[in-house]
């Protein structure tokens, strides 16, 4: 089943479950993705979201709720941070599973590798080679650091 429809069935089954939560995170998802369909139309060469295109907008959006939970508790509104946290949750059912450190580090041994990165100025390459990969799987903010203490 394509991620696109495991939204579309899971929105219907929050609105028979009357999941409040669940049903506006959902909401949401669509109408972000919907969104992002209709600027694509202007371009000569538009076409339906990818599976990938999808991914990053969950990925997105992911980041943006766990910074606006830490904003709530730094402001004191632990209820605010807990209703993101719980949006969170929601948006990572639909993202692929996340690797490990180990593999984390083993993934970026097999991209140095494969790029043939020896110094710190090949760091674009192998960052490159593992979006290519891995994108939705790991962190390329936490990533970036590990590949440059790697290489430098």
């Amino acid at each position: 089943m394509s991620l696109r429809a495991h939204l579309a069935s899971e929105l219907k089954q929050a609105t028979r479950d009357r999941d409040a939560l669940r049903l506006s995170t959902l909401r949401l998802i669509h109408a972000t993705i919907k969104d992002r369909e209709i600027a694509r139309r202007g371009d000569d060469d538009a076409q339906e979201l990818s599976e990938a295109d999808i991914v990053a907008i969950l990925t997105r959006m992911v980041k943006q709720r766990q910074e606006s939970a830490r904003a709530f508790e730094e402001g004191g509104r632990m209820e605010l941070a807990e209703q993101e946290r719980a949006e969170i949750a929601i948006l990572e059912e639909f993202l692929p599973r996340q690797m490990s450190e180990a593999e984390i580090h083993e993934a970026i041994e097999d991209a140095i590798e494969a790029t043939g990165a020896a110094s710190i100025r090949d760091m674009g390459r192998v960052i490159a080679a593992l979006k290519e990969r891995y994108t939705g799987q790991m962190d390329f903010g936490k990533v970036g650091p590990m590949v440059r203490a790697r290489l430098g």
